[in-house]
């Protein structure tokens, strides 16, 4: 998977524009994703995307970061070994690029505050 572009409120990755929030893990890239709280990244909301066993969760937490992991999903991850890269959605894109191939990859990417 390739993040070609970010900006605020839209992404390409792989060539496909999304202007929604995505959750992606392997195979697949869920354009129309969206959490049970706006600014809290819970179990439930990446659960579609942990079931595909990735070795890595990369959360884009919106621009300025406001988007925060709740701290039992943290926990769970830990748990099972997934380890959770959390940043700002610009930097999320380039550790996604960086990881990329190297690594199973699951993303979940706010794309606005």
């Amino acid at each position: 998977m390739h993040i070609d572009r970010y900006e605020f409120g839209i992404i390409v990755i792989e060539g496909q524009t999304f202007r929604n929030d995505v959750l992606i893990w392997p195979g697949r890239i869920k354009g129309d994703w969206w959490r049970q709280e706006g600014h809290l990244l819970q179990l439930d909301d990446v659960a579609e995307a942990l079931a595909a066993n990735p070795q890595v969760l990369v959360v884009g937490q919106g621009e300025p970061g406001k988007m925060q992991v709740d701290p039992a999903l943290a926990a769970y991850l830990q748990d099972r070994g997934v380890e959770l890269l959390a940043h700002p959605t610009r930097e999320a894109c380039r550790v996604i690029n960086d990881l990329s191939g190297t690594r199973r990859l699951a993303a979940a990417l706010h794309l606005t505050c």
